[in-house]
């Protein structure tokens, strides 16, 4: 399913495209694709909000089946099945992957904007950008683990949230949803914020001790939080909530303006943080851990060809869980 052109989703701007895979660089592994997870960023790709090199195939929360190994590939094997994220490749040489922070590599490609990702049969990956995917789950269970999943486990980090403390989650979807199982795992007490109450119901289900509106109180203050929508307006509100020295993590690619607030809600030692990427360090952290915990993750299902619709479901809040779409 490619991208030609940008523009609503609801044009349905990806389209077919049949041209045959080449055989993969010496560095590169062939796979078969098994699922496909749909993220908010491929939402702002296709329409405009975040820019890629056109044509594109989008798509980076990609479970697949390994088919063919370039030839200087160690430590993949065919038949193995590996996922891909958002991060495509790095450069290993620059301050920041000398740092360990190889998620802010200022030559960094990523799936599905500079190089083709799983909306697709088929697709190529760097070898060293694969990650071995826990049995225990399915295909379509997997997909949103690589993305909605890691980056919403490095969003938890980076809160600095710490076991047993008050945590504020904005906005309740795919990655919302596992990031809230990993809080609840380190014995977090949750509460989130949503305007869904499809997705209020599903955060109680999840453990959370209270779900509301963004601008509702629960009645106690939240020593971090993490937004995850691409509303910049929620910035001040979800500060608003933070107890004195708490962090705010903004878990997203793209948003809306952050308007002018009062300098008391970010005093006091309050904290406002973006997110952006995550290493395969995170990566290989979360796998485990998502094993471990046994994670419950919601799905709806599309096939490949729907591609489109799933963007218009995910663009007006009507997914329950993940979107994951199925060649």
């Amino acid at each position: 399913m490619l991208l030609r052109e940008v523009g609503a989703v609801e044009d349905g701007r990806l389209v077919e495209d049949g041209d045959a895979l080449p055989a993969p660089a010496a560095h590169e592994v062939a796979l078969r694709v098994l699922a496909c997870g749909v993220c908010h960023t491929d939402l702002h790709l296709v329409e405009g909000e975040v820019a890629a090199a056109l044509p594109r195939v989008p798509g980076h929360q990609v479970v697949a089946r390994v088919e063919s190994l370039g030839a200087e590939v160690e430590g993949v094997s065919v038949g193995d099945r590996v996922g891909v994220g958002w991060l495509a490749w790095t450069c290993g040489a620059c301050p920041s992957c000398a740092s360990g922070r190889e998620n802010l590599c200022e030559r960094a490609r990523f799936t599905g904007r500079d190089v083709d990702g799983g909306y697709a049969d088929e697709m190529l990956a760097d070898a060293h950008f694969v990650y071995p995917l826990p049995a225990s789950f399915s295909d379509v269970e997997a997909a949103p683990l690589l993305c909605a999943g890691i980056i919403g486990y490095r969003a938890l980090k980076l809160s600095e949230v710490q076991p047993g403390e008050r945590l504020g989650l904005f906005g309740f979807g795919a990655s919302a949803h596992l990031a809230i199982q990993v809080a609840r795992s380190w014995g977090c007490e949750t509460y989130v914020f949503t305007r869904s109450e499809a997705h209020r119901r599903l955060a109680r289900e999840l453990g959370a001790l209270w779900a509301g509106g963004a601008e509702d109180d629960p009645g106690v203050a939240l020593h971090a939080a993490v937004s995850f929508a691409p509303a910049g307006w929620l910035v001040p509100t979800a500060l608003a909530r933070l107890a004195r020295g708490g962090t705010l993590a903004v878990n997203a690619v793209h948003a809306s303006d952050i308007p002018s607030f009062p300098y008391e809600l970010l005093y006091w030692e309050r904290t406002v943080r973006s997110i952006a990427n995550f290493t395969r360090e995170d990566a290989t952290e979360f796998l485990a851990l998502a094993a471990e915990i046994g994670l419950r993750i919601e799905v709806d299902e599309h096939a490949l060809r729907d591609a489109n619709e799933a963007l218009v479901r995910l663009k007006r809040g009507e997914v329950q869980g993940a979107a994951v779409l199925v060649p």
